[in-house]
């Protein structure tokens, strides 16, 4: 019922039961209390009316600052720079240089400043110095100098949230170009090949092989940031497919990579010493030698890439050997076992602590990619051995890892069955040329120029 009804009716039963002078007072009442409501209710809505015709200004926020009402500027840490030379650019004096110093060692391991990472500079007066400087060394993390009141040095960890991803695809060349063309991080290939490289040769990789991948993703104020780690990978090529679960037992020794039968994939041998290189020459026993000019045996299998790439032990052993000798330049040998050894030749130079004796493990980088010796080029010569004959180590046959203990086989099946059934559904589609134009390489998650990829 509408207010005047209501107050009609009202005024009506007083003025039958109570009489005319009280029923004229209190309708004078609710004739008043009628006014101001009406009253109320007609400024509300002329000034809802007036506030929603100006829009409300929302701060732009950054290192819990409301930065547009701060003057902002950026600069980049030069080489050779210390926190000192940063501070008394910005006009510090010695005293509160001290303290700033001593607050910031509580936080900051002064070592960990790199040039390049950038430095914001935020003042309350673009007239004035600096008030706080802002170092971001990660997208995790950053620090605050408070230059003008306290002296403080924060660290402030941004929230991170994850989520488990999918991915897949085709080969139609390499896989980096398969992954990075559909809008895949470099990160994300490399964790790729870092799940499967003990069982596929991704420098011997068929045109319509497939790949499918579960992996964690972290995510800071909505961006993707990094990739965890790869849960699950799929790889099939031909009628052979392969698979690779992430299982973490808390315990070194067990936590990394295993097959569908929880068989370690670690085990055995890597199949190549180098990342992200190719094979530009084979084993054989009769090859015209580059430098020589004549043809000879070459008894290893060479891996071109560029200068200073790391050159990884493909098993656990010992190094027998680390020198430069002749041809073979600068190179590392490494017993594995009463059988096998390998040897790694023309490195630019050896990793730190890599001499004869010493303990190496799988994937250890032992060197460096160069050219010494008799080399024309970038490369590292890989030579298998086996009973002390060299051999095709692409050709070999290598004895099977043994599977987890029994009593772990339940946590890992429990693992394992959680992300197959998501990697089989994944259904992998080849790259379609529509996706590309002139403007931008790749019209998808990562439109940017791709360094190093032509276009199809």
């Amino acid at each position: 019922m509408k207010y005047k009804e209501t107050l009609f009716l009202f005024t009506r039963s007083l003025w039958r039961k109570k009489g005319i002078l009280a029923a004229i007072a209190l309708s004078a009442i609710a004739v008043t209390t009628y006014s101001f409501y009406a009253a109320t209710q007609q400024s509300q809505a002329i000034h809802g009316t007036r506030l929603a015709a100006f829009p409300v200004a929302v701060p732009t926020m950054a290192w819990g600052f409301a930065v547009d009402t701060l003057h902002v500027s950026e600069q980049e840490i030069q080489s050779g720079q210390s926190l000192s030379d940063i501070l008394a650019a910005q006009g510090v004096g010695m005293t509160e240089m001290q303290i700033l110093l001593e607050n910031a060692a509580k936080v900051l391991d002064f070592k960990s400043i790199r040039a390049g990472k950038p430095l914001v500079m935020l003042s309350r007066d673009s007239t004035q110095s600096v008030d706080y400087i802002v170092y971001e060394p990660s997208p995790y993390a950053y620090y605050v100098f408070d230059l003008k009141t306290d002296k403080s040095v924060k660290r402030v960890e941004r929230e991170v949230t994850r989520s488990v991803e999918t991915a897949s695809g085709i080969i139609e060349g390499s896989l980096w170009n398969a992954m990075v063309r559909r809008g895949y991080s470099y990160e994300l290939t490399s964790k790729m090949e870092a799940a499967l490289k003990w069982s596929v040769d991704f420098h011997h990789l068929q045109p319509d092989d497939e790949f499918r991948l579960v992996y964690e993703q972290d995510i800071i104020d909505g961006n993707p940031i990094t990739v965890g780690n790869v849960l699950a990978a799929e790889y099939k090529t031909g009628d052979t497919t392969f698979y690779s679960f992430f299982f973490d037992n808390g315990d070194t020794q067990e936590t990394g990579y295993y097959d569908l039968e929880g068989k370690p994939m670690n085990a055995g041998f890597l199949k190549a010493p180098v990342q992200y290189a190719r094979i530009s020459s084979h084993y054989s026993l009769k090859r015209f030698h580059p430098v020589l000019k004549y043809n000879r045996p070459h008894y290893g299998t060479d891996y071109a890439a560029p200068y200073g790439t790391p050159i990884l032990a493909v098993g656990n052993g010992v190094v027998t050997h680390a020198e430069r000798k002749g041809g073979n330049g600068n190179y590392v040998r490494i017993r594995h076992d009463k059988v096998y050894e390998t040897q790694y030749l023309h490195m630019q130079g050896f990793a730190q602590g890599i001499r004869p004796g010493t303990q190496v493990k799988q994937g250890q980088v032992i060197g460096y990619v160069g050219s010494t010796g008799l080399a024309t080029g970038p490369h590292v010569c890989f030579r298998f051995w086996k009973n002390g004959e060299q051999v095709n180590h692409l050709k070999l046959d290598l004895p099977p890892a043994q599977p987890l203990d029994s009593k772990l086989m339940p946590k890992f099946a429990a693992e394992r069955d959680k992300y197959l059934p998501t990697l089989r559904a994944l259904n992998p589609l080849p790259l379609q040329a529509s996706i590309w134009d002139e403007g931008c390489e790749f019209v998808g998650p990562l439109c940017e120029p791709l360094v190093g990829v032509d276009n199809p």
